[in-house]
């Protein structure tokens, strides 16, 4: 049973190594209608889809994103390259943030790249970022095979095949969210410290070392178990 595990996390772990990805040069250069996006969308991230049925992207999608003004608007119901840059971020970004703390990411990226004809424009900027993924995933899947291992060997003196199987799965879980924890963590004191100077501080103030009621996390970085709450699910933006 260890085997055929391992054997399936490895397996699934090739899939994400080949999953698709957009490059830089398939992002049409041309303006298109937002059938023609989401039909784009859908045929370059299908790899990524949990289920068939499941959605890429929306009209409905689009228009809420240009209704809370995280999409800038399309011209004569035409989208160009660079609204597809942005969609393609926001597709990202979604399934870990919420729809304010993205706006609060791609507004200063849409004020000062979108449409613009500085020393630095949106496509370059994806080509960058792009080259930054396709550089890190060999060392992703590393990292998650480490955490395979580990997990692998936390209860391997346990005797009941089924109950070992239940708590190493368990345990990889547990590892790949801890994880996924740390890292949001980090983007959302970014975006409450560097892309929200003006607002509250979501989490602590480094000058006071008080902690904060939502998190109970201090400027030394210690935690009040008490305080704690659950990261926010991700939502969409309402009709």
């Amino acid at each position: 049973m260890k085997n055929k595990y391992t054997s399936e996390m490895l397996d699934l772990l090739r899939r994400i190594q080949n999953m698709d990805y957009i490059a830089p040069d398939v992002i049409p250069d041309i303006e298109l209608y937002m059938d023609q996006v989401t039909t784009f969308m859908d045929e370059h991230l299908k790899s990524s889809k949990r289920f068939d049925e499941d959605k890429i992207l929306t009209k409905t999608m689009i228009n809420n994103y240009s209704k809370n003004d995280l999409l800038p608007p399309s011209k004569k119901k035409k989208y160009s390259k660079e609204h597809i840059i942005l969609l393609i971020f926001i597709y990202y970004l979604k399934n870990f943030l919420s729809i304010n703390d993205i706006k609060k990411i791609l507004d200063p990226i849409s004020e000062n790249f979108f449409d613009k004809n500085g020393e630095t424009d949106l496509t370059e900027i994806y080509q960058e970022i792009f080259k930054m993924q396709e550089e890190n995933i060999d060392a992703q899947v590393r990292d998650v095979i480490r955490k395979l291992t580990r997990s692998n060997e936390a209860f391997k003196d346990i005797s009941d095949e089924k109950e070992k199987n239940t708590l190493t799965d368990f345990a990889f879980i547990s590892m790949l969210s801890f994880d996924i924890w740390v890292k949001k963590y980090i983007i959302e004191s970014i975006i409450d410290h560097k892309l929200s100077p003006h607002t509250k501080a979501g989490r602590y103030s480094a000058s006071s070392g008080k902690a904060s009621a939502k998190t109970g996390r201090t400027s030394t970085g210690k935690v009040s178990a008490k305080n704690v709450s659950a990261p926010s699910k991700n939502t969409e933006p309402q009709k």
